[in-house]
């Protein structure tokens, strides 16, 4: 286990730096100055090439790259350029929000995708199958920004039932655990947990219907195990697999949750990579890319060490 553990970690270090060259290369092709945000219009050359000498822009991009990612590892991930603030600081705390969010909504899809899979597998080509197929196929097709769109509209403006923006009463951005927070949480978690729940229903339930047409399925009931007994071998095996699509769909809620976050004004990396955007925040945009994609690697390399324990003959691979 501990060899694989180190293997796993050796082959996470050149994708970690990878990772950062393609951040730093995409963000510094896209076009316009990104210092327009800052300077007046009426700037002079000489206060131009001050900022620029500020925030590092006058040297080469490889002496940028090695020098961000040097104070990448030491922690500094830079100055945002609109507000001022220490990179790290505001990606951090919108990594909270969204992690909340997105751990939220991953449990919502996880269970109800696990349900209709393991329904939808036991009860093949039945209308319960059809049913549950249908649901998981809507999940994955439908619009999340416009699902949101139209839960705004229902359960906000007329039922009245949910806030319709923010992480807090008042517009707050400043996380609590109690139902005032909660409340704000339930749409924007509702609509982002449809499209994972669509796509572990569909693996869930491809792997029931494969696991339950096996040999070892016949023997087990050739011996009397009960439908209980049979249940539990089922779920054994088709743990490892629907643990790696949850892990991935945490991870892809944790950087594709852009419109989302802008819908429902989530204060969330998905809304701070929206305004870094608009803004040409250069280091905020390069901060968040690079600290949501060693999330996402982080979570596969988490993901990768729980399969093993769940099922040996990985490790043996």
């Amino acid at each position: 286990m501990l060899a694989f553990l180190l293997q796993r970690l050796l082959y996470t270090l050149p994708i970690m730096f990878g990772v950062a060259l393609v951040c730093f290369g995409l963000v510094h092709l896209a076009p316009g100055d990104p210092l327009v945000s800052i300077l007046p219009p009426d700037a002079s050359a000489e206060l131009q090439q001050q900022m620029r000498a500020l925030y590092g822009f006058d040297r080469s991009l490889p002496e940028q790259f090695a020098s961000w990612v040097w104070r990448a590892l030491q922690g500094d991930l830079g100055t945002s350029i609109a507000s001022n603030r220490p990179v790290a600081t505001e990606v951090m705390k919108a990594v909270g929000n969204t992690l909340r969010l997105a751990v939220m909504a991953t449990l919502i899809g996880f269970i109800l995708g696990g349900l209709f899979g393991f329904v939808a597998g036991y009860f093949q080509n039945s209308w319960i199958d059809k049913a549950a197929s249908l649901t998981s196929v809507l999940g994955v097709s439908v619009p999340h920004y416009w699902l949101g769109m139209v839960l705004v509209i229902v359960f906000s403006v007329q039922l009245m039932w949910l806030p319709s923006s923010g992480a807090g009463p008042g517009g707050s951005d400043e996380w609590v655990w109690n139902w005032a927070h909660l409340q704000h949480m339930v749409l924007p978690a509702l609509t982002m947990s449809v499209i994972p729940m669509g796509i572990i229903a569909r693996t869930v339930r491809a792997l029931v219907a494969e696991i339950l047409s096996q040999e070892f399925i016949v023997g087990l009931r050739a011996k009397g195990l009960t439908d209980v007994g049979i249940f539990m071998h089922v779920v054994k095996n088709a743990a490892p697999t629907a643990l790696a699509v949850m892990g991935l769909q945490l991870g892809y809620l944790l950087g594709g949750s852009i419109l989302i976050e802008t819908v429902f004004s989530w204060p969330g990396t998905g809304f701070l990579l929206n305004s870094a955007i608009f803004q040409r925040d250069l280091p905020l945009l390069q901060g968040t890319i690079l600290v949501l994609a060693m999330f996402f690697v982080l979570l596969n390399l988490v993901v990768d060490v729980i399969q093993t324990l769940l099922d040996p003959r990985i490790a043996r691979t």
